[in-house]
């Protein structure tokens, strides 16, 4: 799923506006022109790249602003093929106030590029293309969510003007920023509030620092309950100092590397986890199934991987 070292810096940039450069057709028939003089130019049509066009359509000035300030104006005028969900002047004005101003902050440029890539698809995807999807992963890594139920919406924002064709991909416009996750797995846990008991077991195998780093890895998070089902007394044995290497071994086993999103994990069937052992993934009955457990909330992205909310501990078979 990596793409080039370009495409991963990807932003984001929309608009209309096509380049023609032509000459006049020769339209007399009784003038005494020669209209197959070898030196006379012949009508050409050429098409802008990306940015280009966004900066020719005069609605899109906060999008060209934000991503010359996150340095990515040379990688959307790149080969591509890109798509582009972009937002309108108006779009960014609907933002709170000072959010715009913040963002372009040097200090913020990371934030920044996260979100202008979250706009960004690799390929060329038309709106035929964007309907029959549910979700598209995009630049950032993280999927952005697709519905046709109340026209077509790209993470509740709805898409306004589609195929805008350019000479590296198509852009469709959008009326609001979409947002990323700007969190981490072990934040969006801690903030979920059924985690209390995984976050504790973290803590204690000193996995917290590994679970905030880049990643990205996949999470398959048992809740406070599922710990609780547990037999008396095993989790107050694993927390113990003695136990670490344990427990380790028993946390590593919920966690496979890379960013596995369900539709992938169903069709390969087993993943590798971090401990070392593969974890079985079936859908039986409109119910995926990760070992012996249930995904009772699958693909919460975060700014490192993915979470899937599992119903039970699963332990590692060796």
């Amino acid at each position: 799923m990596r793409r080039s070292r370009l495409m991963k810096t990807l932003p984001l940039l929309p608009a209309l506006g096509l380049l023609a450069f032509a000459t006049p057709a020769d339209a007399c028939t009784k003038c005494k022109c020669k209209a197959d003089k070898p030196d006379q130019k012949q009508a050409v049509s050429v098409k802008a790249d990306i940015v280009d066009t966004a900066v020719a359509a005069g609605q899109f000035n906060t999008l060209a602003a934000a991503l010359q300030a996150a340095g990515l104006v040379d990688a959307l005028k790149g080969e591509g093929p890109f798509t582009v969900f972009a937002p309108t002047d108006a779009a960014f004005a609907k933002l709170p106030e000072g959010t715009v101003e913040t963002l372009l902050k040097p200090e913020n440029k990371a934030l920044l590029t996260a979100i202008l890539t979250y706009h960004v698809v690799p390929g060329n995807l038309q709106a035929t293309d964007v309907v029959n999807a549910d979700k598209l992963v995009t630049l950032n890594g993280q999927k952005i969510d697709l519905s046709t139920d109340d026209g077509v919406k790209v993470d509740g924002a709805t898409v306004v003007k589609t195929d805008i064709a350019t000479s590296n991909g198509t852009i469709h416009v959008i009326d609001k920023v979409i947002m990323p996750s700007t969190k981490d797995i072990i934040d969006t846990a801690i903030d979920a509030g059924s985690f209390k008991t995984l976050a504790a077991a973290l803590g204690a195998a000193e996995l917290v620092e590994t679970l905030k780093g880049e990643g990205p890895f996949t999470v398959f998070a048992p809740t406070d309950e599922a710990f609780a089902a547990l037999p008396a007394g095993t989790v107050e044995s694993l927390l113990k100092p003695e136990n670490k290497a344990k427990l380790q071994a028993v946390l590593t086993y919920h966690v496979v590397p890379g960013r596995v999103y369900a539709t992938d994990a169903i069709a390969a069937g087993k993943a590798k986890t971090v401990q070392g052992s593969k974890l079985t993934i079936k859908a039986k009955d409109g119910q995926v199934m990760i070992d012996g457990a249930k995904v009772v909330k699958a693909d919460i992205d975060t700014t490192n991987g993915v979470v899937h909310v599992i119903d039970a501990v699963i332990l590692p078979k060796d």
